[in-house]
């Protein structure tokens, strides 16, 4: 099995080697991921300037491609350009640091990277880790090889795209996997107003989790009980009920 390994945190981040490592009991890893961090960017794809790609050497030989764009981009030119003649089985993107659980699966890198895998029918998967300082990405990454090692054994998960959140009390203590849908609750949306030095103001984005946990069980409030939370998502947007409906409106040009 070949297996394509991205993130949004940059070709040097914990997080992606300790996955690289865990993956390797899979198949063979291939790295290709943003030369810089890209958290937040969503699925931006770098169309008015040139891509560059620069191969990352260790121990005297090839290791990764980092590439000067976004995640989608890196997992774009991977499929697309550099392993087109034999092609990739698994894109796998993470691990993120921090979380990337309800409403917030809409502005991920890390997340648009397996939308972009799926997009080209490869079975993918994110992976984030609750943010902490001392963050066991190793933990994290086992748990997210035995997770992965089951999905793809599975024919249905074939050509799907999966998002994997691991809490981290999930790395001290056991923890179970809860299939679950992504919650759609609105987070926080504050800022707060600061000044520079020369008193221009300037606003910083405060994030925060939604006040009211919903009532319904989706990532955000099986994470909060200490469980991992695996949710098959899709990236077709259509609202298919909307589309029958609107049939009988009538609407005219």
């Amino acid at each position: 099995m070949r297996i394509l390994l991205t993130n949004d945190d940059g070709v040097f981040a914990p997080g992606l080697s300790a996955l690289e490592q865990q993956l390797r009991h899979l198949g063979e890893v291939l790295v290709v991921a943003p030369a810089t961090e890209q958290s937040g960017v969503g699925h931006s794809i770098t169309y008015l300037s040139p891509l560059t790609c620069k191969s990352i050497r260790r121990d005297g030989r090839h290791w990764a491609w980092a590439v000067a764009g976004s995640p989608a981009d890196s997992v774009k030119l991977a499929i697309g350009e550099l392993f087109q003649d034999n092609p990739v089985d698994l894109v796998v993107s993470g691990i993120n640091s921090g979380l990337n659980a309800g409403i917030n699966v809409l502005y991920s890198g890390t997340v648009a990277a397996a939308i972009e895998g799926a997009f080209f029918g490869v079975t993918s998967v994110a992976v984030s880790l609750e943010y902490d300082p001392d963050a066991d990405y190793q933990a994290a990454a086992v748990i997210a090889r035995n997770v992965i090692g089951g999905l793809i054994k599975k024919p249905d998960a074939k050509g799907k795209l999966f998002n994997l959140n691991v809490p981290t009390a999930a790395t001290v203590s056991p923890a179970k996997l809860a299939v679950v849908p992504m919650g759609l609750a609105q987070y926080g949306r504050m800022y707060e107003k600061r000044e520079d030095p020369a008193g221009r103001p300037y606003y910083w984005a405060i994030w925060s989790e939604p006040n009211k946990p919903p009532a319904e069980r989706t990532d955000v409030t099986e994470l909060r009980r200490g469980n991992v939370t695996l949710s098959p998502l899709h990236f077709d947007l259509t609202n298919q009920f909307m589309v029958d409906a609107m049939d009988e409106w009538g609407l005219e040009v």
